[in-house]
């Protein structure tokens, strides 16, 4: 199956426990902003034509900073072979509701569409939903499928919250959303006079690095003021006691929604402190970020058989040049720099090391501080 590789580690996990041979996809990187954008549908043609057996594809849009696919050529390229389009469109619920966001994955004609409620909706935590159209994914398939990792002891509290929003959504949803991208606009441009931060807007998509970009996603690069972007959500969180959705080595991010008001203010006022006080906060050696083709590691073992084959831990700078039998995921936001299966090197190990010492928290490694790793055993 193809996948972006700027997939979530549940995307792996999924993988892992499966058992699919994934052919990766990979994102367009920038790298001025060192992010990763969605592949575009010319991407994905090359892969199918490289691999006509695969039986679909997986698309990540919106990324969690808002730079979102071309879904609609996607799922044409992928229509044209008869596989499916899925979308994990974890960062989208509210995008049907008002015509000056992206495109719903459901309106590009995508097969089928996971949907986080609870990141950019108004259910609470753990509540998402399948959409689902066309006949490429039998309805009776997909239940028996979701159906090995539902539980059986269903939360009332989820149901009611999905359904409690997707009603508010249908009856005042355009309404609230028209009144939370007047409030992201004018917050953005409040932010784009603050001297050394630069906000990223809708340039990525006249740059052609994007196909649509979310105007609620408000991301800003704070390098200009000598800090990371860890640095500054550490710093906002203790001195203004503002929590911004997340923050990398370059970046801060957070997300105005369709129930924010006061907020707005809130997250200026904080912003404005963070650069008259950006002198006061200790300078570090900054992340060592690698060229973005050193992170397309080579898959040499499916991610199953390595992820449950025989497995040793050993340092860090042995590592290099062995093959990983975890998944290595900085988190925020998730996403793995290193699969399992994958052949690690020197200059992803200098990267996840200096990332440490700034804050990185690796959850899913069986070593959080990296001093070590587990690679598969030589034979």
């Amino acid at each position: 199956m193809l996948l972006s590789r700027n997939a979530h580690k549940s995307v792996i996990a999924a993988v892992i426990i499966n058992g699919v041979e994934p052919i990766w996809v990979h994102p367009k990187f920038d790298a001025e902003r060192h992010m990763a954008h969605p592949p575009e549908p010319d991407d994905v043609r090359d892969r199918l034509r490289e691999h006509p057996d695969a039986k679909g594809m997986l698309l990540i849009s919106p990324t969690e900073l808002g730079s979102c696919a071309d879904i609609r050529g996607v799922a044409d390229v992928c229509h044209a072979a008869d596989v499916p389009l899925i979308v994990d469109e974890a960062w989208g619920a509210h995008l049907p509701f008002h015509p000056g966001l992206p495109s719903w994955g459901m309106d590009a004609d995508a097969d089928l569409v996971v949907t986080s409620v609870h990141k950019m909706g108004g259910a609470i935590e753990q509540s998402s939903v399948f959409h689902l159209q066309h006949d490429r994914v039998s309805v009776d398939v997909l239940k028996q499928r979701e159906d090995l990792l539902g539980t059986t002891s269903a939360s009332s509290l989820v149901y009611a919250a999905l359904d409690g929003w997707r009603r508010q959504m249908a009856e005042q949803g355009h309404g609230l959303l028209d009144t939370a991208l007047r409030r992201a606009e004018r917050l953005r441009a409040a932010l784009d006079e603050l001297p050394g931060l630069a906000v990223m807007g809708d340039e990525i998509v006249r740059e052609g690095l994007a196909a649509e970009f979310d105007p609620l996603k408000i991301v800003v690069d704070v390098r200009d003021l000598g800090i990371t972007g860890m640095q500054a959500a550490e710093w906002l969180r203790a001195e203004r006691h503002v929590d911004v959705g997340g923050s990398d080595s370059c970046r801060i991010s957070a997300s105005i929604t369709h129930s924010d008001d006061e907020t707005e203010k809130i997250l200026l006022e904080a912003l404005r402190s963070l650069v008259d006080g950006a002198d006061s906060i200790e300078r570090q050696r900054p992340v060592r970020l690698p060229e973005p083709r050193a992170l397309e590691l080579e898959q040499a073992v499916l991610p199953r058989a390595a992820f449950f084959g025989p497995a040793e831990q050993v340092p860090a700078e042995q590592a290099v040049g062995r093959i990983s039998a975890e998944t290595i995921s900085p988190y925020p936001p998730g996403v793995p720099v290193v699969a399992p299966g994958e052949v690690i090197t020197e200059e992803v190990v200098d990267y996840l090391r200096s990332g440490i010492e700034h804050g990185f928290l690796v959850s899913d490694s069986a070593d959080p501080s990296l001093e070590t790793f587990r690679v598969l055993t030589r034979p």
